[in-house]
């Protein structure tokens, strides 16, 4: 036994981002994830040569692949034969595609009644935006993330510059998912769980982004951007980070920087105080750190308590002392990419590792495995390569 789902099985059909996002956490923790993809593969597969890529095998490492022409009648009868022996069904395409197809949660449940069958959308399954094409931008722009980037009422709003909502919607599925099969071993039933990216980032920015819209009739109070500037600090030599919250944590800034005598300013006299006047202690406190150099600045904060880093480059993230110390990340041979980094699954179980090291798929590489698993005769499956119903690189 190798993680805490050692013994699930779940059948992936999600595609790009979000769905694979969540069922690779899924895989980390020793589920058997059989990923279905189209003949032509998953689209993150292109880009890239080979069929494998970087961002390929950071959502997909450790998962089966099988490779089915869904657009034919045996192809999905395929998928409804995986699914009578697995524990959860994910799919992501858009509403009412799945049902197009036949593999709809009604068709699914009355195949295997116990299963947790997941459907991932951008919107939610029924309103104006239901059925439209979605991508990560396109929540940042709907869910307040991209207005909260502007600096104040006369800036753009701006998107932050990775994939906030795709990823928090994986995790957050993967989290559901534990949580149904949990309720399913004590009650024994099966249910329909249903993750919207949009839902998923607007609860997510809530307790900060959005905080100001919790109390009713208050809205206008609320305006583009934040007020403060990103706690960024330049320094004669490069940047680093720092911020201080609590009245101790104030104290101590004040006499790293060796200006004791903010500490008797009334426009910083409490928590409050200091948020209301943030801009001007932002700014005095950045005149003063571009006084010395970042190593001189961090020995200082350090000294009075003051949460503090250099800001590092991505390059330099991975060398950082901190990194080599937790095994954050790890190095190995992959044999369709060469060597390659992958950081671990973050959470740590003390009886149960998790799987490490772990290798993407080929497109289709076990097509066949998984079908004589399912019960399916050699002939059946020559049948379906001769067909062209069963692909593969």
């Amino acid at each position: 036994m190798s993680g805490p789902l050692s013994g699930y099985k779940v059948l992936d059909m999600s595609r790009v981002l979000a769905g694979p996002a969540a069922t690779v956490l899924l895989a980390d923790q020793g589920a058997d994830v059989i990923k279905v993809e189209p003949l032509r593969g998953d689209v993150v597969r292109a880009m890239g040569g080979g069929g494998l890529t970087s961002g390929y095998l950071t959502s997909n490492r450790g998962k089966r692949s099988i490779a089915l022409d869904l657009k034919s009648e045996s192809g999905i009868a395929v998928v409804k034969r995986l699914a009578e022996n697995v524990d959860v069904f994910v799919q992501n395409f858009r509403p009412g595609a799945i049902d197009g197809m036949g593999l709809g949660e009604s068709v699914i449940r009355e195949i295997n009644p116990k299963i947790i069958y997941v459907s991932m959308s951008g919107f939610g399954q029924k309103g104006p935006y239901a059925h439209k094409r979605v991508y990560d931008p396109v929540i940042q722009a709907l869910s307040g993330l991209a207005d909260l980037q502007a600096t104040d009422s006369q800036d753009r709003p701006r998107m932050v510059r990775t994939v906030i909502p795709d990823k928090t919607t994986g995790i957050t599925t993967a989290q559901a998912i534990t949580a149904a099969l949990l309720s399913r071993e004590r009650t024994g039933v099966g249910q329909h769980v249903k993750v919207a990216m949009l839902d998923v980032m607007v609860a997510y920015l809530w307790q900060e982004g959005l905080a100001g819209l919790t109390m009713v009739g208050e809205e206008d109070r609320v305006k583009r951007g934040q007020r403060s500037k990103d706690l960024i600090y330049e320094t004669s030599d490069g940047y680093i980070t720092a911020g201080a919250v609590s009245d101790a944590e104030w104290l101590g800034m004040c006499k790293a920087l060796d200006r004791e005598e903010w500490l008797s300013d009334e426009r910083f006299a409490t928590a409050r105080d200091r948020g209301i006047n943030v801009k001007l202690r932002l700014e005095m406190t950045a005149e003063v750190l571009r006084t010395n150099t970042s190593e001189y600045w961090l020995a200082r904060l350090d000294e009075f308590e003051v949460p503090s880093a250099p800001v590092l480059s991505r390059p330099e993230v991975i060398e950082q002392e901190q990194i080599k110390v937790n095994e954050t990340v790890t190095e190995y041979d992959h044999p369709g990419l060469g060597r390659v980094r992958q950081p671990r699954p973050a959470a740590i179980f003390e009886q149960t590792p998790v799987k490490t090291q772990q290798l993407a798929a080929k497109l289709g590489e076990h097509g066949e495995q998984i079908l004589e698993q399912a019960g399916f005769s050699q002939q059946e499956i020559l049948r379906f390569k001769e067909d062209g119903v069963l692909g593969g690189d």
